[in-house]
C-alpha cells in the first residue's frame, strides 16, 4: 500500500516529546597489556599547565530547572519545575498520540492572573512541519470551533499560545473531550485531528492552581 501524505507527516511527529532512548553498546573487554605492549608512562606537563582533574558526575535530571510528575489525574499529568527558591511552578499537562500511538503534540495549561479577559492559558507544540498559516483549530464536544495563530516556531516544534475565557474552561470542566486540528505542509488539503480528552481536567486544574497559590 502506498504512503500517504498524512502518513509520512504523522510519521515525523514529535517522536522528541518523549525524548531519544540511550542504546547500550558493548565492546569485547581489551587484552591485559603486556610489558612489551604497555604504553609508555607519560611524560609530566610542563610547569604552569594543567591537565585537569575528574569532576564529580552531575546528578540525575532532578536539579534547578529540570520537569518533574507531582501527580497524575486520569489524562493529565501535574508537572512542575524546580525552582532556586521552592516555589517550583506547575502546569497540567498532556501528551497527544495519533491513531498509532504516535506522539504529535503536547498541551500544557495553568491559570492566569485575575483581571483579564483571559483567565486560563495553554501552550500547544505541534510538529514543525505544520502549515502554519492554517493556524490551529480547536472545538470542545462539537461547539463552534475556535482557531489560533502559532506564535513562532523552534527545534522542538511550532509553538501556539492560546488563552481561555471562564465560559471556556467551564466547558473544559464540564467536557468529555476537545479535537485539534493541524494541517500539514505535506498535504494542505488535508487535516490531522488529535484528541484532547478532559476526564480528570477538574481535578488537575484544580490541583495545578492550588500549587500555584491561584
Amino acid at each position: 500500500m502506498p504512503v500517504t501524505k498524512s502518513a509520512q507527516f504523522l510519521a515525523t511527529t514529535l517522536c522528541f516529546l518523549l525524548g531519544t532512548a540511550a542504546y547500550a553498546q558493548t565492546t569485547p573487554a581489551p587484552e591485559t597489556a603486556t610489558p612489551e605492549t604497555a604504553a609508555p608512562e607519560a611524560a609530566p606537563a610542563p610547569d604552569g599547565i594543567s591537565m585537569g582533574t575528574a569532576a564529580d558526575a552531575p546528578a540525575a535530571n532532578d536539579g534547578i530547572g529540570s520537569t518533574y510528575t507531582e501527580a497524575s489525574f486520569d489524562a493529565w499529568e501535574q508537572r512542575c519545575i524546580r525552582t532556586e527558591d521552592g516555589a517550583n511552578p506547575c502546569q497540567l499537562y498532556q501528551l497527544l498520540k495519533d491513531s498509532a500511538e504516535t506522539p504529535v503534540a503536547e498541551v500544557s495549561i495553568f491559570g492566569l492572573p485575575a483581571g483579564s479577559q483571559a483567565v486560563t492559558g495553554a501552550t500547544i507544540i505541534v510538529p514543525l512541519e505544520t502549515l502554519l498559516t492554517a493556524e490551529l483549530t480547536m472545538t470542545v464536544d462539537g461547539s463552534q470551533p475556535r482557531k489560533y495563530p502559532f506564535s513562532w516556531c523552534a527545534p522542538i516544534g511550532c509553538v501556539a499560545r492560546v488563552g481561555f475565557t471562564q465560559a471556556e474552561l467551564d466547558a473544559f470542566k464540564k467536557g468529555n473531550e476537545a479535537k485539534l486540528a493541524i494541517v500539514p505542509v505535506v498535504a494542505p488539503d488535508q487535516k490531522v485531528e488529535l484528541t484532547l480528552s478532559l476526564k480528570g481536567f477538574t481535578a488537575g486544574y484544580d490541583a495545578v492552581n492550588k500549587a500555584n497559590g491561584n
